[in-house]
């Protein structure tokens, strides 16, 4: 819905040459299209980035991966093995402001496009690089990806049942945590080199950009002396009660609301008794405090939990909600999908794609004078080559076609 979304020109006439694939990379170039940076995605012309998922003569078995992580963008398919497509790339970073790479380790340099010789190519360019570990670590020449970074920078560690294994969170932090951090680290050095002018070398590890997610961890080790463990449903360290996932009907895989009251708010508890029906229990001295809560957890929890089974996830929300005490309902992605103000507001755009037809997604989160950035559909492998080349080039239509005829785009 177009009246729900607006065109955001934070960024425009920022160029930015886009190396990135799969997921990491793309998540922190896409932020910046959608602020209205012109970003052109350089991709291998057979298959393109490995996120399209193609197969060789055959279409894509899988889009929607890529879509979600290359809105707003522009695709030039260029042989970076071919001389003359390797000097048109060249040529593309001496009028850029920003270059993106997150190859495996010592790829980008083995192109002939590490940090190095686009620097002196353009002096004045930003230049990021987005690896699984940090320069200088033991691992810094390991591959990684998403589930990797969170073993080794902690949420593995920190997420599951109490008495259970560590467990992989539900979203890919590792990737998009990391494309965000660097993403706003570049909007500042952009701004930065309004100043001086200077161009910047910008890194970063997805192993050590899941540590700064894992902030409230630190804390709490910091507090106990111990290594933060892993909670369930509950908030290790926090030692209230009622706090967790209750069960709801009908029943089903995620038919649960979380219900949390406040330490700082004793009226939370004596809210929620009135509201299931157990007025007996306000003033019991058993349930008095939290700490006495805590020590009788399970009473607690039931008594909760035997109102949450009588009503939906939605009810209980509600109710919960609007007695002033926190509360969510699980929902999964379909429910939101389905969730038409997510669509009014913005938040949730269709795509228009010439292949694949209309696909929703999520678009930008954050609402710019109202209204969040609008999103335009992922590109054909290819689609920008020749308007990218013209437009940054100066080449003329027939340059472009001979530029085909040698292998040199595609």
């Amino acid at each position: 819905m177009e009246s729900s979304s607006a065109v955001v020109d934070f960024l425009s006439g920022v160029r930015i040459v886009d190396f990135t694939q799969f997921e990491a990379g793309p998540s922190c170039t896409e932020a910046l299209a959608w602020m209205g940076a012109e970003v052109v995605k350089i991709e291998n012309p057979q298959l393109g980035d490995p996120g399209r998922r193609r197969q060789p003569g055959k279409p894509d078995n899988d889009p929607y991966y890529f879509h979600v992580f290359n809105a707003n963008k522009k695709s030039i398919a260029v042989n970076l093995k071919s001389p003359r497509g390797l000097a048109l790339v060249k040529d593309l970073l001496r009028k850029a402001d920003v270059a993106v790479e997150n190859f495996a380790p010592g790829t980008i340099e083995r192109l002939g496009l590490g940090y190095e010789v686009v620097r002196e190519l353009n002096p004045s360019i930003i230049y990021a690089s987005v690896k699984g570990f940090g320069e200088g670590s033991p691992y810094e020449r390991n591959l990684a990806f998403d589930m990797i970074a969170q073993a080794c920078g902690g949420t593995f560690s920190v997420t599951g049942d109490p008495n259970g294994p560590p467990t992989r969170p539900g979203i890919s932090l590792g990737d998009t945590g990391t494309g965000m951090t660097m993403a706003i680290t570049i909007a500042s050095a952009l701004f930065k080199r309004q100043i001086d002018g200077k161009g910047r070398r910008l890194q970063v590890a997805m192993q050590d950009s899941i540590l700064h997610y894992m902030r409230i961890n630190f804390a709490t080790q910091g507090l106990t002396g111990k290594p933060a463990q892993r909670g369930g449903s509950k908030v290790p360290g926090v030692n209230n009660a009622p706090m967790g996932l209750y069960p709801c009907k009908p029943g089903g895989p995620n038919d649960y609301v979380y219900i949390m009251t406040s330490r700082a708010n004793p009226d939370h508890w004596d809210r929620l008794l009135k509201l299931v029906g157990r007025e007996d229990l306000i003033g019991d001295k058993r349930y008095a405090t939290p700490s006495d809560r805590v020590e009788r957890e399970a009473e607690v929890d039931e008594v909760i939990a035997a109102w949450t089974r009588l009503h939906t996830k939605h009810e209980a929300m509600d109710a919960v909600g609007a007695a002033g005490i926190p509360a969510g309902a699980v929902l999964d992605t379909m429910e939101l999908q389905n969730d038409g103000s997510f669509e009014r507001r913005g938040i949730m755009q269709t795509i228009h794609h010439p292949t694949h037809g209309d696909f929703k997604m999520p678009a930008w989160p954050v609402r710019v004078d109202g209204k969040p950035p609008r999103l335009e559909t992922s590109p054909v492998l290819g689609q920008h080559t020749s308007e990218v080349l013209r437009s940054w080039l100066g080449l003329a239509p027939g340059d472009v076609d001979g530029l085909r005829s040698e292998g040199a785009v595609a």
